[in-house]
């Protein structure tokens, strides 16, 4: 099994720190002081979070996960839109390295031919004026089908996609993308990346159904998504934005 190496994981400007265990990478950058951009990779995580609070399953050499800590000055109001930022980011990466399919899905989920391949959680706080953000990653590297059956959904993996795995190159990869994808949300605000995130919607044009916060659910077409990076569903009523929801199932409109 290949080792994660803060030294084999070069990202200019970053400092890189890997632990073998923690609770959650997240919650470790979330208590310290924002003082420059950190990337946090862990081999085993026993506490790691998915949205909402979920469960993320983090087994030792199993998986990637890793955050990336940084201060932003991008308007309060904006940083709602930074999963789908990152989703970018994360899916232009993986595209580059082979694993060709690779979409989003809206809010937070990396997909590839309908299999969950990975997620993303995002977890800011105020500091001193600007916004310290801590942009989670969690991966799939090896494909496990008793994992699929216990939580009774399909898993991709990056093992059925990239044949000579090095950890440690596909963190660095994808950090130099999201820092890369951060820097262009830092100057031009959501724009750019809400066109590219539309361009590797895995739901573009389907019709959906999708939980929203309250507990009600609601049908539509997926329609792309609005300025602050709301899911834009064509519904009976007509055009909707979704800001707080999670996807149920998805079919062709």
């Amino acid at each position: 099994m290949d080792r994660l190496d803060p030294a084999a994981i070069v990202v200019p400007g970053v400092q890189v720190r890997v632990l073998g265990r923690c609770t959650s990478t997240n919650s470790v950058l979330l208590k310290g002081p924002c003082t420059g951009p950190v990337l946090l990779a862990a081999e085993e995580q026993t506490a790691g979070r998915g949205r909402r609070g979920r469960r993320w399953h983090s087994a030792p050499g199993a998986g990637i996960t890793f955050s990336l800590s940084r201060s932003l000055q991008r308007p309060v109001r904006e940083v709602a839109g930074l999963s789908l930022v990152a989703g970018v980011a994360l899916a232009r990466a993986l595209r580059a390295l082979g694993v060709a399919q690779a979409a989003l899905k809206w809010p937070n989920d990396l997909v590839v031919n309908g299999a969950k391949l990975g997620g993303i959680l995002v977890e800011t706080r105020s500091q001193r004026g600007a916004t310290h953000a801590v942009i989670g990653v969690g991966l799939n590297c090896r494909h496990d089908a008793g994992l699929e059956l216990r939580l009774r959904r399909r898993l991709g993996a990056l093992d059925q996609f990239i044949e000579e795995m090095d950890r440690n190159e596909i963190i660095a990869r994808i950090a130099r993308s999201l820092v890369a994808a951060l820097d262009e949300f830092e100057t031009k605000g959501l724009d750019s990346a809400r066109r590219d995130w539309e361009a590797m919607d895995a739901h573009a044009g389907q019709r959906l159904r999708v939980r929203l916060a309250d507990g009600r659910v609601i049908s539509g077409v997926a329609s792309g998504l609005a300025d602050d990076g709301g899911l834009r569903l064509l519904t009976r009523d007509g055009l909707c934005a979704v800001r707080n929801g999670r996807v149920l199932s998805a079919r062709p409109a």
